[in-house]
């Protein structure tokens, strides 16, 4: 049998994917997927709620279509099953903002070849040290808005029945500790996280009418001491720092723990043998953006995290298939 020959269909289609992430964002922005689930199901009925030309409906429904956010079936339209679950606005599992959370840097990412030539000494905080209070709002309001879902598939996988205090190191809008608490009402939280962050999550949790039960607490959790607690999580910011930043932050963690508290690290890890997944892969990559620190994590670096601060029954465990693993420790007492 002849050897199959090699062509440049994947890298053509790598080196356009760019043009998906176009389609996806700009149907979100004009809110194509909410008018589909409202009944504007047809090219003339969505080019007049959108005020879009026919001409650029169709040219736009029909990209969705061939990328699977929308089914055609003659001339109706409908959205596909997760579109219509996240992205039609209004809706309880409503993701748009998060969905177009990475498109500030979408000017930065064609330049990243001149950015990774950058030999400035990198920065420990990046553009968060820029932070302000609106920056973050906005920042936060994306986000919340899957983060909620992920604090309640935290509360459901770890038993937290009988714990008195959580810390959510670098907590953004409070999401974690906002599920924790509606799912254990004997438990109180501290959101840690930069002064300005801290104001808006005070905002997210007065909104869920938390506010005596949660706290945010303004510091910089790579320098400063932690208050403390018997349940310590770290979700969602793992690339952004370094090794040893990160083990820094997991040995102070380990100090600040009661006896027989335990620490989950949550976020996107390599695999033992660091050739994937992807998505762990391009946060790490997109660090060069803002000369950080951070890097791609294995699950294997971050289990040594762990083990070299003090823990004891270190584990590591799937929490998003995919996406995102949970590694948590057990500090003895």
């Amino acid at each position: 049998m002849a050897e199959k020959r090699s062509d440049t269909v994947r890298l053509q289609r790598m080196v356009r994917a760019y043009r998906e992430s176009a389609a996806l964002m700009a149907a979100i922005e004009l809110g194509l997927f909410t008018q589909v689930s409202r009944g504007a199901d047809t090219v003339d009925t969505l080019a007049a709620a959108l005020n879009v030309t026919a001409l650029n409906v169709e040219r736009l429904a029909t990209a969705c279509v061939a990328l699977g956010l929308l089914e055609r079936e003659g001339e109706r339209l409908r959205n596909a099953p997760d579109v219509e679950r996240y992205l039609v606005e209004g809706t309880e599992h409503y993701a748009g903002p998060w969905m177009l959370f990475t498109k500030p840097g979408w000017e930065r990412w064609g330049r990243l070849s001149d950015l990774l030539r950058n030999l400035e000494p990198p920065s420990r905080l990046g553009r968060y040290a820029e932070f302000t209070v609106e920056s973050a709002r906005a920042y936060h309001l994306a986000t919340y808005s899957i983060g909620l879902g992920a604090g309640r598939r935290f509360a459901r996988q770890v038993k937290l029945a009988g714990r008195t205090r959580l810390l959510d190191l670098g907590g953004g809008s409070g999401a974690y500790c906002i599920a924790a608490c509606q799912a254990n009402p004997g438990l109180t939280a501290v959101v840690f996280d930069l002064p300005p962050v801290c104001e808006v999550a005070r905002e997210f949790i007065a909104e869920h009418g938390l506010a005596e039960r949660i706290t945010a607490q303004g510091g910089d959790f790579t320098a400063d001491a932690f208050p403390e607690a018997d349940v310590i999580v770290m979700a969602s910011n793992l690339p952004i720092y370094g090794p040893e930043i990160i083990q820094q932050v997991i040995g102070k963690a380990y100090a600040a723990l009661l006896p027989g508290g335990e620490m989950h690290l949550i976020g996107e890890m390599l695999n033992a043998e660091r050739t994937g997944p992807v998505d762990p892969a391009l946060w790490g990559l997109s660090e060069a953006l803002d000369n950080t620190t951070g890097l791609a994590h294995s699950v294997d670096d971050c289990a040594g995290y762990f083990r070299s601060a003090g823990f004891a029954d270190v584990a590591v465990h799937e929490f998003v298939p995919g996406t995102l693993n949970r590694v948590h420790g057990r500090k003895a007492g």
